[in-house]
């Protein structure tokens, strides 16, 4: 007979305790600690064909390594972020804001697979899926949906259909037999994707799962199933913007550097090939307050428009607002230029604005901003062919950043005529059409500019 047990979980962070109490000392947050019931069965949701098999200890030079060929997905930007595709036996779990195109990007991953794929839905019913899939005008003989939540009953018809890629949607209403807590609760999450995860490991067919997110941004369920599984993506951007980007996390089959761009339209999501010309606003006349940025995500170069307004405080205390970039650094920024550069920036309004919706973390966007920052302030325009690519230090040094040879040849293949880094920045010099001004200090950057 089984054994029932009651814990008490977190439903936060996942932290067990002993009995109920008010706060966690996990994760210290309040009233989220609950009751659930757990069951004790012998049996799994997923017994191999075979049985299972004793695992023994080998010598390291005598463990065999057959090279596994990636299989490619169809989808150029997904395959960057995997690292060149699925691997086979991995399981990957992408997480996202709700409406973002989670099961939007897995629908058109298993219509253009040209393998076996099973889709099972337990937030959609097959009529829905099939009508997103007309909508997106894609049509797949093998894709297989399945409508369930219970997890024996998907194994009996994963047996059935023997696919060669398994995709859930989402794994927060999986539930098993084995637990009798409610679906989408610590005990629920943590058992259903123990059980597939030893299914894509003993069958090598990788598993693809999608997470829901909490208000914080955090994937929903207990920590742990992060570090379960192989690889961890994170689908981002703003549902009033047409971008969105699509990052690793953690990745053990490839680097967590890269990122993958993608364009929502009514027909689904595009891939953004060259994002540069796409993230750069076409303008008729020069305006001020505008400047453009050479960054890099992963081994990936964008050129990045920022956008600057400063004026005057109507209020008291003057505002310092910006999207798409970090606040802390903007106040970092303006502090340099108002000791360095003799800026008077106290009484006035800053406004920071990324365009495309992107938020971008590389360091490199400082001189940008800052430029965009003195060209509003001046209300002189910046040459339009003029790109920036450096990092401010906080004695207003403009410090020298990775990649240089590959932002400035990015900016050339864009047809840019200069572009501003540091002095101290080491580049190969092979550049023929565009040219490189090398600048040490914020105060050189005022003259060169204005």
């Amino acid at each position: 007979m089984a054994k029932v047990k009651k814990t008490f979980f977190c439903q936060n962070c996942g932290t067990p305790h002993t009995q109920w109490q008010g706060q966690c000392h996990g994760c210290k947050e309040w009233n989220t600690i609950v009751e659930e019931v757990v069951t004790k069965e012998p049996a799994m949701g997923w017994e191999p064909s075979g049985g299972s098999k004793t695992a023994s200890p080998l010598r390291m030079d005598a463990i065999e390594v057959s090279a596994l060929p990636r299989i490619k997905t169809g989808d150029e930007e997904l395959d960057r972020v995997l690292g060149g595709g699925l691997v086979p036996g991995a399981v990957v779990l992408l997480g996202g804001e709700p409406g973002i195109g989670k099961s939007t990007l897995l629908l058109q991953l298993a219509l253009q697979l040209q393998k076996k794929v099973l889709y099972v839905s337990g937030e959609e019913s097959q009529q829905q899926i099939k009508l997103r899939a007309t909508r997106m005008g894609l049509k797949q003989d093998n894709c297989y949906v399945l409508s369930e939540t219970q997890t024996q009953q998907i194994f009996q018809q994963i047996q059935k259909v023997q696919p060669e890629l398994l995709i859930i949607d989402s794994i927060q209403t999986l539930h098993t037999n084995h637990i009798e807590s409610g679906a989408g609760s610590v005990s629920q999450i943590r058992t259903t994707t123990a059980e597939l995860i030893q299914y894509a490991k003993t069958t090598d067919v990788p598993v693809v799962l999608v997470g829901h997110i909490t208000k914080d941004g955090a994937i929903a369920g207990p920590k742990i199933l992060e570090h379960m599984v192989d690889t961890v993506l994170q689908f981002e951007g703003d549902r009033n913007h047409l971008y969105r980007i699509l990052r690793a996390q953690k990745n053990r089959f490839g680097a967590t550097s890269e990122i993958g761009i993608y364009e929502m339209m009514s027909q689904g999501l595009r891939q953004v090939a060259n994002p540069s010309e796409v993230l750069i606003s076409e303008k008729e006349n020069s305006l001020s307050g505008h400047a453009i940025a050479a960054t890099v995500e992963g081994v990936r170069p964008l050129m990045i428009e920022v956008q600057a307004l400063v004026s005057t405080a109507v209020y008291g205390t003057p505002q310092r607002s910006s999207t798409g970039f970090n606040s802390k650094r903007l106040n970092m920024l303006l502090a340099v230029l108002e000791k360095r550069a003799g800026f008077a920036l106290a009484s006035k309004d800053v406004f920071i604005n990324i365009t495309g919706g992107l938020t971008i973390e590389d360091p490199a966007l400082d001189l940008a901003v800052i430029a965009a920052i003195l060209s509003s302030y001046h209300d002189v325009p910046i040459p339009q062919q003029l790109c920036f690519a450096a990092e401010i230090g906080l004695s207003g040094e403009i410090r020298p950043i990775a990649k240089v040879d590959q932002r400035i040849q990015e900016a050339e293949k864009l047809g840019f005529e200069g572009v501003v880094i540091s002095h101290y920045a080491k580049h190969s010099g092979s550049q023929k059409t565009i040219k490189v001004t090398q600048l040490t200090k914020v105060e050189n950057l005022v003259n060169f500019l204005f």
